[in-house]
Parts: structure tokens; sequence; C-alpha cells
């Protein structure tokens, strides 16, 4: 099959599931096309398969804001007519899935008829869809897709509070591939290098907005380096970064607290850590969990969105309500205690994620891209 796919092609949740979806589908001998701004980060070009096109905006003295929806489309009309695309598989209900509805119209007129399948990922929905500003043009583009997608049953049924869909939305969850947690945890561990052989050590990942409550994450670690030897790794960057660093060094504990930036290594990083925190506001998967569950670390996270489907309380982490900044740091203390349960939690929650392994998720993409193709 020959597929387009559209998406943010940076470090969040919807960019890493569409890059490897891309990937896998181009080792699997389709053909995939990645049409956004910029070169996705995780996009790796092993393959012959895989090819980009860049969206490119022209500035123009009458534009304040750039027209990216109208580039975008017009970028879409090529890349199908040129390449003879069957399908398009867009991330993002604005403004991606949008565009392509503009893209299929205009398609309709040379005679060419594309699919659109659209995989809603939370943002798009929970934070910015539902805002009276956009509202309109997400249930529109979503009504019009041909298939719509959600990456967890409470997404699903958020996005059918807030809006009044036609369509039926199917849920296929994120995945990981094992494969990947498995080849780092055989190369060397250097877990030396960041703590010492009696320290614990917690991570966190995130784009580092609000909606993470990266401060939450410090708070939470303050308690528990205060009971257990420990050091936090804070990978990735954003807005909220430089507020955490100043609690960091309010709290007087910057010895213990190293921030890593962005990485393409999360899986190498994830192999050093214990235990994983996420006291997010809402995840409407929580794929940064799964990951580091797939390198075999316990999750202490919040139990909002799609959360508890990833994250199974006692089994391979705990779930606290928002804001409970004690009641997760008492749950990683618990883990943390001694070796013999920090290893039960590690193992469960390794086990646990087999089930959300790229072999198992990708056949249900296919299923649906080969549903789409009109047989001429």
């Amino acid at each position: 099959m020959k597929i387009g796919i559209v998406c943010y092609p940076t470090f969040g949740g919807s960019g890493v599931v569409a890059t490897e979806l891309g990937m896998a589908l181009a080792d699997k001998g389709h053909e995939v096309h990645f049409i956004t701004y910029n070169q996705p980060v995780r996009l790796d070009f092993i393959s012959h398969n895989l090819h980009f096109h860049e969206v490119l905006l022209e500035e123009y003295p009458l534009f304040q804001y750039q027209p990216y929806e109208l580039a975008l489309s017009t970028k879409m009309v090529d890349v199908v007519e040129k390449y003879q695309l069957e399908v398009l598989h867009v991330h993002y209900a604005i403004p991606h899935a949008y565009a392509a509805f503009m893209a299929k119209q205009m398609l309709k007129e040379k005679e060419i008829h594309i699919k659109v399948v659209t995989t809603l990922h939370g943002t798009d929905i929970t934070l910015v869809g539902s805002h009276p500003t956009y509202k309109t043009a997400v249930e529109f583009s979503i009504n019009n897709s041909d298939v719509v997608t959600a990456v967890s049953r409470n997404l699903k049924d958020t996005t059918n509070r807030l809006f009044t869909i036609k369509k039926e939305i199917k849920v296929i969850y994120n995945f990981i591939d094992i494969d990947k947690y498995e080849h780092a945890h055989k190369e060397e561990c250097k877990r030396i290098a960041l703590a010492k052989a009696d320290e614990r050590i917690l991570t966190h990942v995130s784009n580092f907005r609000p909606v993470k409550r990266t401060e939450d994450v410090i708070r939470i670690f303050n308690q528990v380096q205060q009971e257990i030897p420990s050091k936090l790794l804070m990978v990735g960057d954003g807005p909220e970064r430089a507020k955490t660093e100043q609690l960091v060094r309010e709290l007087g504990i910057s010895n213990k607290v190293i921030f890593l930036g962005n990485s393409n290594e999360v899986a190498k990083i994830l192999c050093y850590s214990d235990v994983f925190v996420l006291p997010s506001v809402t995840e409407s998967f929580g794929l940064a969990a799964l990951e580091a569950m797939a390198a075999g670390t316990a999750v202490i996270s919040t139990n909002t969105g799609g959360l508890p489907e990833v994250n199974i309380h006692g089994k391979t982490g705990f779930l606290s309500e928002l804001g409970d900044v004690d009641d997760m740091a008492k749950n990683a203390i618990l883990i943390l205690k001694d070796d013999e349960t920090l290893l039960q939690f590690k193992q469960s929650a390794k086990q646990h994620t087999k089930q959300f392994a790229l072999k198992n998720i990708l056949p249900f993409y296919e299923a649906i891209y080969k549903s789409c193709i009109v047989k001429v």
C-alpha cells in the first residue's frame, strides 16, 4: 500500500507514535510518505520505502500568522497526485484532519479519490478542540474523516461527550517496539555514571508543559530522597523548565536532580531507572509511562485520562488523585524501600507491556487501510 502520514514532527507522543508506525509499515514493505514541516525527530531513513515531504511556509507581510493549513493541504494534494497515494493517515484533528478534508475536496476536482484516517491523540480534543474557537471545525473534521481512531477508551468517551460525533470511533492503543527496550538492556547500562550504587533513580520524561505538572515531580522526589538515597532524571524541555529548575534550587536538591533536555536515547535512559513519575493533569493514553514500563520501570502516576488503562494500580505501579503529591511520594517509597519489592514491580511492569507490542497493534492499522482502499 501507498500511505501518507501527517503528524507533528516533535518529541510529543503523537509524533512519536506516527513516526514509529510509519517506519514499521515501511519495514513490512509498504510505501510511506511523511508530510510535515520538519523531519520527524525519530524518523530513521533505514528503509527505501520511507519518504519525507517538507511543507514550506512562505513569508508574506500580509499575514501575521502563516496559514499552515493552506500550505499543508496543498502539499497533500501534490504528494497524493505525484506518488499515487491510496490513503492519508493524519494524527491530530487540528489542523491535520481539517487540512486533509480540504485536500480531499481539491483532489476530487482531479477525479482522485483519497481516503482519510484520523487518529485522535488527546490534546486536539481535550485542550484545543473543545475550545469554542475550534470546536465546530474539529467536529466537522472528525465527522468527515473516512475512519476515526482514538488511542484509549477514555479518549473515545471524552470525544463523544464533548462533540456531536456521527462516526464510529475505533480504539487502537498506542504501541511500543519491545525489541528496542530489550536491546537497550542488553547494552552496558552505565548507571554508575549518574548515581551511586546504593541510590535509587527516579525519572520523568515530558515536554514540560503545564499539563505535565513538572513541579509536582520535584516535590514528590524531594519527599522520596529524604527517606531513600536517590537521584532524579528530568528528560525533556519546554515552557515549565525554568520554574522547575528554580524549585529544585529553592529546595536545595540541585546535586540530586539532573536535567538532560530532549533526547533520542530515552530507551537507554530508562534502563537506569527504578521509578517513573508522571503526575499529569491528564494523559489521553500515557505513552511515556508505557515506554518506562517496557524498560522495566515501575510507574507512579495520576489516575486521569487513559492512564488507568496503562498503569495497573498495585501491579505495575500506583495511581493517585491529581495533585496528591504526598500519596505519590508514599507510593514511590513503598516500591523503592527494598530490592525484592522493587524487582516485583519492575517485572510486572515489563510483562504488562507485551500486549502493547508493535507486532500486536500494527495489523489493526493495516486492516483499516485495506478497508479504505477502493479498488477500481
